[in-house]
């Protein structure tokens, strides 16, 4: 079940460039970007008041636990600025090696309280195949 999710991941991320690639090609990059976040805070809104969860955290969360939404501001912004530049699927493999580059570091020194596990040989050989795709894609 996780798995189907991350893979859906993918394929709503590529939507998501497209779509906001097309809005920041009328508004451009800051403006789009405020209308992202403000139709996304308005379908979140929705959702909370009909699930009603509880928004309070039971403990004290580390500071970097309230950086997601910049996290995503800045992810949002990035992609409509590159969006036109360099093709959709250049922008996925490009963040794919990003997003793979920072999620071994965050596996190997449990960054941000991730849990560690180990970087080994088997990682670096997903790692190089992944590169050289990218790499195929991109030349």
């Amino acid at each position: 079940m996780y798995y189907l999710l991350s893979a859906l991941i993918g394929i709503i991320v590529a939507v998501m460039i497209a779509v906001n690639g097309e809005l920041t090609a009328w508004y451009g990059v800051y403006p789009a970007t405020v209308i992202i976040h403000l139709v996304g805070l308005v379908l979140v809104l929705v959702l909370v008041a009909a699930r009603r969860p509880r928004l309070r955290p039971s403990c004290k969360l580390p500071f970097y636990a309230w950086l997601g939404g910049a996290v995503g501001v800045a992810t949002t912004v990035f992609n409509n600025a590159a969006f036109g530049h360099i093709s959709v699927s250049a922008l996925l493999a490009l963040g794919l090696v990003g997003q793979t580059v920072t999620a071994l570091a965050f596996d190997h020194w449990g960054v941000l309280g991730t849990p560690r596990r180990a970087f080994n040989k088997k990682k670096l050989i997903g790692f190089t195949l992944v590169l050289a795709g990218v790499a195929v894609m991109l030349f």
